[in-house]
């Protein structure tokens, strides 16, 4: 869990609503059901209709990393690729047969199963690089949907507001509802806004930033596995991927 990501959410809440409250606009300015549809409901259409069906499916299943990124194991891993070295230098790369079948990610068993089959070290290393460089573009743009989202909400707040204060005008005869117009208007805007600076771009370079750890993660296998095929010393190997952890 990420408790910075989870204390950065609460926080920009209590900025909004406490700022609502402290200026005398009170909770109640904050809702707007016109605003909601217009900004809320008009950003996930534009989204929608930017985004293939594949991307949008792909972002909502890496959102989740917001507030619970993948695990940090890249000490793990480089102690996992040692002792597969060692197991190889002493039983072959046959050895490895059996670690395969227990490895859940798929890109490592892909990568073991090379080493086992003993495909030559550089074609291990053209193909890992191939499946590293089109999850990373994948999950990139899986990422930019919400990067979207944060450019189309301003723009749909101002929108919002605009057609707030055309209905203002249609009341300008009646100056008891001109105030509470006006504020219904200005709602959008704080809509707009404030989804796109304290939920969407962060949101989107959060994702961003995971990913490319994620990538290096990957680099990592891919360098260790490579490390394996060529016959390296377990020692070499360690001291090699200890670079990974700066």
């Amino acid at each position: 869990m990420d408790i910075l990501s989870i204390a950065g959410l609460v926080l920009a809440l209590i900025a909004i609503i406490g700022g609502s409250i402290a200026k005398g606009a009170g909770l109640s300015a904050l809702w707007n059901t016109a605003a909601f549809l217009i900004v809320i409901v008009g950003t996930l259409g534009a989204v929608l209709l930017q985004s293939g069906l594949p991307t949008v499916k792909r972002a909502m299943k890496i959102a989740r990393w917001i507030v619970q990124p993948p695990p940090d194991n890249r000490k793990q891993l480089i102690a996992q690729i040692v002792d597969w070295a060692g197991t190889a230098r002493k039983q072959g790369l046959l050895g490895l047969e059996a670690q395969v079948a227990r490895q859940p990610d798929k890109y490592i068993a892909k990568g073991l199963q090379m080493l086992v089959d003993g495909v030559e070290p550089e074609a291990i290393r053209h193909m890992l690089e191939i499946e590293i460089a089109a999850e990373e573009h994948a999950d990139m743009q899986a990422a930019k949907v919400f990067e979207a989202a944060g450019v189309y909400a301003p723009t749909l707040g101002i929108v919002g507001a605009v057609l707030g204060l055309m209905a203002v005008m249609k009341n300008l005869a009646d100056p008891s509802k001109l105030g509470g117009g006006i504020a219904a208007a200005f709602t959008a805007t704080i809509y707009g806004i404030a989804s796109a600076n304290c939920l969407f771009l962060p949101a989107a370079n959060k994702l961003k930033s995971i990913i490319r750890h994620r990538a290096g993660d990957r680099e990592l296998v891919l360098e260790g596995l490579v490390s394996i095929a060529h016959g390296e010393n377990p020692r070499n190997i360690e001291a090699r991927l200890g670079g990974f952890l700066h």
